[in-house]
């Protein structure tokens, strides 16, 4: 059984190899999959995540991970999403690998949402917006600009000023040219694609600031009560999920349906769809996208089998 530890995941799947991964991936099966949520007994925001895969006639796959909101105040930070991800042999049930969670949880988020930019951007796109400066921010970042090699500078908004400072520092180390805004809405109305990663309770993006042609992936309203946009930039977006089976728990769609902006037939395709020529994506430059990337036991699955080919 071999190991990796985050290090190790990191440089095992650079964003291209990933991102292609996954599509490929795309065009099989939807594994089955499974989630168990546990909440802290103690009352408070902590869970503990358990979600299963197993692919038709393929491996197995068992992702171990706490989600605790608070970790990124704690002296040193911590992600606020760690674990472990294990994969098994799905004939003989024998454990392959086992990686570090935190790592492959924002290796595989990541490369989700950039396979989603690359089916639905537009090809011209210059001006990248992260908004949010948590752990998974400056993978967005990377792995948007290598889905979408047309960007050119990518903006960094966050409540706490320090941690936008800090990712797009990080950025820039590696040749980005990355900058902070505090304004948000002003932002919001000059990038061709915008990515919230956030845990914001309150929609940060508002449809109505959304130019024509604009991307919008959101990623961190896991929740029914969290929230990165408004109804406006869902009636004015053609809306695409990742998948349709974890649609109906974020909040972004599920508090819209609620309010009766949409319905959830107003969802277009997921990947599966897209990949496969089954449905259309993008129908025109102007045109505004809005993408929810939902996760799942799936893409846990795919990612570790992508690892598992770097093994030879």
């Amino acid at each position: 059984m071999h190991v990796f530890d985050a290090a190790a995941v990191h440089a095992a799947l650079p964003w291209p190899f990933l991102i292609e991964a996954l599509r490929k991936a795309h065009l099989g099966e939807m594994p089955a999959s499974d989630v168990v949520v546990q909440s802290d007994p103690t009352g408070g925001e902590a869970q503990f995540v358990t979600l299963p895969g197993w692919a038709p006639g393929g491996p197995i796959v068992v992702k171990m991970v706490g989600v605790f909101p608070h970790n990124a105040s704690l002296k040193p930070p911590q992600p606020a999403v760690q674990g472990l991800v294990a994969l098994f042999d799905g004939k003989t049930g024998g454990p392959l690998l086992v990686a570090d969670g935190a790592a492959m949880t924002a290796r595989k988020t990541a490369a989700d949402s950039a396979l989603g930019a690359a089916l639905l951007s537009r090809e011209d796109a210059e001006d990248l917006l992260i908004v949010g400066a948590g752990a998974l921010a400056p993978h967005f970042a990377e792995a948007h600009l290598a889905a979408r090699p047309s960007l050119r500078r990518v903006m960094i908004w966050n409540r706490t000023v320090a941690r936008a400072e800090a990712v797009a520092a990080q950025l820039r180390e590696k040749g980005i040219d990355a900058a902070v805004t505090g304004d948000v809405d002003g932002a919001t109305a000059r990038a061709d694609i915008v990515s919230c990663v956030t845990m914001s309770d309150t929609a940060l993006i508002k449809g109505a600031l959304l130019r024509p042609g604009t991307h919008l992936d959101l990623v961190g309203a896991y929740l029914p009560t969290l929230r990165e946009a408004d109804d406006a930039a869902l009636t004015r977006g053609a809306i695409f999920v990742d998948n349709r089976n974890n649609m109906q728990g974020g909040g972004d769609l599920s508090q819209a349906v609620a309010s009766g902006a949409i319905t959830w037939d107003a969802v277009k395709a997921d990947l599966f769809e897209l990949v496969r020529g089954e449905r259309k994506g993008r129908t025109g430059a102007d045109q505004i996208t809005v993408f929810k990337n939902n996760g799942g036991a799936h893409l846990d699955l795919f990612t570790a089998s992508a690892l598992s080919q770097t093994l030879g």
